[in-house]
């Protein structure tokens, strides 16, 4: 055996990689399938080393795909259990069947003439775990979308395709499809196209019951109307539209105050008991695409902030130029009973509820004093919850680029 054979059998890895059709696979079995590793690769098959299987072996007599843990027939059955859901994703511009090795977009179909692409990949964190433990997982996929179309539109761009990642131990064809419906939902909310995506069975990697996604979007903006994140000025409004809830950020401390208070996720949420505490923490991402699109074509706004991993202390100074400051007073807006209940049971400080959730406000608009009316009355009439948050000023000596008024007044503990 060379020596990468012999590194590859003391991993004892079994690695897959499907297009969601069109199978191309390199993978060894694992030490414990057979006395010396095994080298695939598809079609050809070929092996390079093999010796007498321990057991598991196929129909033939010898080691199989299969028993080592990869179940290509199952890719399979995914795959044509989801074509109906990838269909319903359709747009102007797909230019591509499901099953290829690569999606297309065609950018003039989709009525562009001097566009700018825009590119945001993205996962959902430690909300899995979450998903796992309650045993619900059709909504996770919308947050895989939520992450990364949020981070396009904020530069002004339209999201117009998106590939998933799906990687497990084991794949369950319901479980899968459930996934899948759930990113297609995304996608129908966000006006983009589902065009690929990848499905890995890793044997060994995974433990039972376990995975991980991971989302990877693409837009366009007509050059002339790309948001660079140099636009505000003094002045300029600043609205907070409402969260649905936790989006998907900061769930390993969520996950560290439920199990540290012996929480259990199938028992009513302290904070609502109309709904157990697993489905108010799993309460989807919302998605701001449309409604903020609409906003941009008042020719108002001067930038947004998606309000994601660092809270409102991080995400805004991303779109503000040196010298600028955002003033936020915090008593513009109740903190949302899950927040409460979060800083209260885990002594949690104002501001590091600050710069670890979204408390409440998961997108920041930036909008022009002559015209933060217009703005307002559209992302309301597109049916957001707009909160006037404060105003941008220039900074004075030393000052933060975001400052929160009244922080500790309000908010526990």
């Amino acid at each position: 055996m060379n020596k990468i054979d012999a590194n590859w059998r003391f991993l004892g890895l079994v690695i897959k990689f499907r297009h969601y059709k069109t199978s191309r696979i390199h993978y060894l079995a694992p030490c414990k399938v057979c006395e010396e590793a095994i080298y695939h690769s598809a079609p050809k098959e070929e092996a390079i080393t093999q010796k007498s299987p321990k057991g598991g072996g196929s129909s033939s007599g010898g080691a199989s795909y299969k028993a080592a843990g990869v179940d290509i027939d199952a890719g399979n059955a995914l795959v044509e259990a989801i074509k109906p859901l990838v269909k319903s994703t359709d747009r102007p511009g797909v230019a591509s069947e499901l099953g290829g090795f690569g999606g297309l977009f065609d950018l003039k179909a989709a009525g562009y003439t001097d566009p700018m692409l825009a590119a945001a990949t993205d996962g959902v964190g430690t909300k899995l775990l979450i998903a796992g433990a309650a045993g619900h997982h059709e909504t996770i996929g919308i947050d895989l979308v939520a992450m990364c179309v949020n981070d396009l539109v904020v530069q002004g761009a339209e999201p117009l395709f998106f590939l998933d990642y799906l990687a497990t131990g084991k794949l369950e064809v319901d479980a899968g499809r459930e996934l899948i419906a759930g990113i297609a939902d995304g996608c129908k909310q966000a006006g983009c196209a589902l065009i690929g995506g990848e499905t890995a069975e890793m044997a060994g990697l995974y433990g039972p019951g376990h995975y991980d996604l991971a989302g990877f979007a693409v837009g366009a903006v007509e050059r002339d109307r790309l948001l660079r994140g140099d636009e505000a000025k003094p002045g300029d409004v600043i609205f907070g539209l409402a969260s649905s809830g936790l989006h998907s950020n900061g769930f390993s401390l969520v996950r560290r105050i439920v199990e540290d208070n012996s929480y259990d996720y199938a028992g009513a949420a302290p904070f609502d008991d109309s709904q157990s505490l697993g489905r108010a923490l799993l309460e989807p991402t919302r998605i701001y695409v449309k409604s903020c699109l609409k906003a941009l074509a008042t020719g108002g706004v001067h930038g947004f902030a998606h309000i994601t991993g660092g809270g409102l202390l991080e995400n805004i100074p991303r779109v503000l130029p040196a010298g600028l400051t955002a003033a936020i007073d915090t008593n513009a807006w109740p903190l949302p009973s899950v927040f409460r209940w979060l800083a209260k049971t885990g002594a949690v400080m104002p501001q590091e509820m600050a710069r670890t959730f979204n408390c409440g406000i998961g997108m920041v608009v930036l909008a022009a004093p002559g015209d933060a009316g217009d703005v307002e009355a559209v992302l309301s009439k597109a049916g957001e919850y707009v909160i006037p948050l404060g105003t941008v000023r220039e900074s004075s000596v030393g000052e933060d680029a975001v400052i929160l008024d009244n922080l500790g007044d309000g908010w526990p503990p």
